[in-house]
């Protein structure tokens, strides 16, 4: 008798040491794509404020009037990059998720000007790193800055479809302005990393 108390206690225990460690597992595994689930989000959640955040205009300058959104177009680059580090060229499978999020909450015309806007920005980050010589670090700024203008524009004039007065010069500045800082943390970021490397090989 005290013998099946034993066997059924041993047992209990290792059902809860195995649901402990699915859980554990889980939480892991979430946290292992943390800023591939934040940039999931963070696109539709930026292509939908721009149906809807108020004009701001800087102060002595009535007739420049942009959308406070531009400004931090630029973080989505930043959490890209991270995103790309935890799951590679499957990022394109997030951006695709992305896109059908951006769908139901703005409609076909916003996400089809976002999807076009990532495919020049990805077209153009495909040539720069296919066809220069440059450090990677290099590469990532003349990318941006290459892309940021175009793509910049091709999203702005898709927005301009749901929402009138997008593609403007002030919103066009604000958003190439907003991509490039966040170019600019990328390049950074890049730098350390490389810096590091090259310190862990010396003996």
């Amino acid at each position: 008798m005290k013998t099946e108390k034993k066997t059924s206690s041993v047992s209990a225990s290792k059902e809860v040491q195995k649901e402990v460690a699915e859980e554990s597992r889980s939480t892991t595994s979430l946290l292992s794509v943390k800023y591939t689930l934040l940039y999931v989000l963070l696109i539709p959640f930026i292509n939908w404020s721009f149906t809807w955040a108020p004009m701001v205009n800087l102060p002595g300058f009535a007739s420049w009037a942009f959308n406070p959104v531009t400004i931090v177009t630029g973080l989505v680059l930043v959490v890209r990059d991270f995103s790309q580090r935890e799951i590679g060229h499957e990022v394109l499978v997030a951006m695709a998720v992305a896109l059908g999020l951006t769908y139901v909450t703005s409609g076909g015309a916003l996400a089809l000007a976002s999807g076009a806007a990532f495919l020049i920005s990805e077209l153009i980050d495909y040539a720069m790193f296919t066809f220069t010589k440059y450090k990677l670090s290099t590469r990532v700024l003349l990318s941006s800055a290459i892309a940021a203008p175009i793509d910049t524009t091709a999203f702005l004039f898709g927005a301009s479809f749901i929402r009138p007065d997008q593609l403007t010069v002030p919103n066009i500045i604000m958003s190439v302005g907003g991509k490039m800082v966040g170019a600019v943390i990328i390049w950074w970021l890049i730098r350390q990393r490389m810096e590091r490397r090259q310190t862990s090989k010396r003996p």
